[in-house]
Protein backbone atom coordinates (compact mmCIF):
# COMPACT_ATOMS: atom_id res chain seq x y z
CA UNK A 1 0.00 0.00 0.00
CA UNK A 2 0.95 3.50 -1.07
CA UNK A 3 0.40 6.70 0.63
CA UNK A 4 0.68 10.09 -0.63
CA UNK A 5 0.50 13.02 0.92
CA UNK A 6 0.38 17.01 -1.28
CA UNK A 7 1.88 19.71 -0.20
CA UNK A 8 2.48 23.53 -1.52
CA UNK A 9 -0.37 24.59 -2.65
CA UNK A 10 -1.50 28.48 -2.14
CA UNK A 11 -2.82 31.60 -3.07
CA UNK A 12 -0.54 32.95 -6.16
CA UNK A 13 -1.20 36.12 -8.68
CA UNK A 14 -1.43 35.09 -12.30
CA UNK A 15 1.88 34.72 -13.85
CA UNK A 16 3.22 33.45 -10.62
CA UNK A 17 4.87 30.02 -9.54
CA UNK A 18 4.23 26.95 -7.27
CA UNK A 19 6.05 23.71 -6.52
CA UNK A 20 4.08 21.14 -5.40
CA UNK A 21 5.52 18.33 -3.63
CA UNK A 22 3.64 14.33 -3.52
CA UNK A 23 5.44 12.56 -0.37
CA UNK A 24 4.80 8.63 -0.52
CA UNK A 25 5.40 6.04 1.74
CA UNK A 26 6.57 2.26 1.36
CA UNK A 27 9.36 1.15 -0.33
CA UNK A 28 7.90 0.51 -3.96
CA UNK A 29 8.04 4.62 -5.07
CA UNK A 30 10.17 3.65 -7.70
CA UNK A 31 8.13 0.47 -9.05
CA UNK A 32 5.01 3.28 -9.98
CA UNK A 33 4.50 5.98 -12.77
CA UNK A 34 3.46 9.32 -11.03
CA UNK A 35 0.39 11.64 -12.47
CA UNK A 36 -0.74 14.96 -10.92
CA UNK A 37 -4.34 15.44 -11.77
CA UNK A 38 -6.66 18.41 -10.50
CA UNK A 39 -10.14 19.21 -10.10
CA UNK A 40 -12.54 22.16 -9.57
CA UNK A 41 -16.02 21.47 -8.23
CA UNK A 42 -19.11 20.25 -10.60
CA UNK A 43 -15.97 19.09 -13.32
CA UNK A 44 -14.16 16.05 -13.79
CA UNK A 45 -10.83 15.49 -12.45
CA UNK A 46 -8.76 16.14 -15.50
CA UNK A 47 -5.18 14.85 -16.11
CA UNK A 48 -2.41 17.50 -15.73
CA UNK A 49 1.00 15.46 -16.16
CA UNK A 50 3.01 12.14 -15.65
CA UNK A 51 6.31 10.76 -15.28
CA UNK A 52 7.84 7.61 -15.74
CA UNK A 53 9.61 5.27 -13.27
CA UNK A 54 12.57 6.46 -13.73
CA UNK A 55 11.94 9.89 -14.62
CA UNK A 56 13.50 9.68 -18.39
CA UNK A 57 9.88 10.23 -19.29
CA UNK A 58 7.23 12.54 -19.09
CA UNK A 59 3.63 13.45 -20.55
CA UNK A 60 1.64 16.55 -20.30
CA UNK A 61 -1.90 17.82 -21.10
CA UNK A 62 -1.84 20.57 -23.73
CA UNK A 63 -3.47 23.05 -21.28
CA UNK A 64 0.03 23.06 -19.17
CA UNK A 65 2.64 22.05 -21.89
CA UNK A 66 4.87 24.46 -21.35
CA UNK A 67 4.36 26.28 -18.26
CA UNK A 68 4.57 23.12 -15.39
CA UNK A 69 7.09 20.11 -15.40
CA UNK A 70 7.33 17.37 -13.46
CA UNK A 71 9.73 16.16 -12.01
CA UNK A 72 10.72 13.11 -9.17
CA UNK A 73 13.37 12.06 -6.53
CA UNK A 74 13.27 8.17 -5.92
CA UNK A 75 15.66 8.56 -3.51
CA UNK A 76 13.47 10.84 -1.68
CA UNK A 77 9.95 9.32 -2.40
CA UNK A 78 8.87 12.77 -3.98
CA UNK A 79 7.34 13.48 -6.68
CA UNK A 80 6.80 17.61 -7.93
CA UNK A 81 5.25 20.11 -10.02
CA UNK A 82 6.87 23.23 -11.02
CA UNK A 83 3.93 25.26 -12.16
CA UNK A 84 5.11 28.89 -13.96
CA UNK A 85 3.26 31.69 -15.75
CA UNK A 86 -0.24 30.37 -13.79
CA UNK A 87 -3.20 31.37 -14.87
CA UNK A 88 -6.93 31.92 -12.95
CA UNK A 89 -7.78 28.98 -14.79
CA UNK A 90 -5.40 26.84 -13.60
CA UNK A 91 -7.69 27.15 -9.83
CA UNK A 92 -8.27 23.82 -9.13
CA UNK A 93 -7.73 21.15 -5.92
CA UNK A 94 -4.50 19.23 -6.93
CA UNK A 95 -4.11 15.38 -6.60
CA UNK A 96 -0.93 13.20 -7.53
CA UNK A 97 -1.21 9.52 -7.55
CA UNK A 98 0.28 6.52 -9.08
CA UNK A 99 -0.11 4.43 -11.99
CA UNK A 100 1.41 1.15 -12.87
CA UNK A 101 1.49 2.39 -16.98
CA UNK A 102 3.07 5.17 -18.49
CA UNK A 103 1.43 7.30 -20.48
CA UNK A 104 -1.55 7.00 -17.92
CA UNK A 105 -3.92 9.97 -19.24
CA UNK A 106 -6.94 8.94 -17.52
CA UNK A 107 -8.10 8.74 -13.96
CA UNK A 108 -9.11 4.94 -13.74
CA UNK A 109 -5.48 4.06 -14.85
CA UNK A 110 -4.71 5.50 -11.14
CA UNK A 111 -4.88 3.76 -8.44
CA UNK A 112 -3.19 5.30 -5.43
CA UNK A 113 -4.34 9.03 -5.11
CA UNK A 114 -3.26 11.72 -2.41
CA UNK A 115 -5.83 14.30 -0.66
CA UNK A 116 -5.16 17.03 -2.47
CA UNK A 117 -3.87 20.52 -2.13
CA UNK A 118 -5.52 23.72 -3.08
CA UNK A 119 -4.34 26.06 -5.52
CA UNK A 120 -5.50 29.63 -6.65
CA UNK A 121 -4.53 31.69 -8.69
CA UNK A 122 -6.07 35.25 -8.58
CA UNK A 123 -6.59 37.85 -11.26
Amino acid sequence: QVQLVESGGGLVPAGGSLRLSCAASGRTFSSYAMGWFRQVPGKEREFVAAVSWSAGNTYYADSVKGRFTISRDNAKNTVYLQMNSLKPEDTAVYYCATSSRFPARTRVEYNHWGQGTQVTVSS
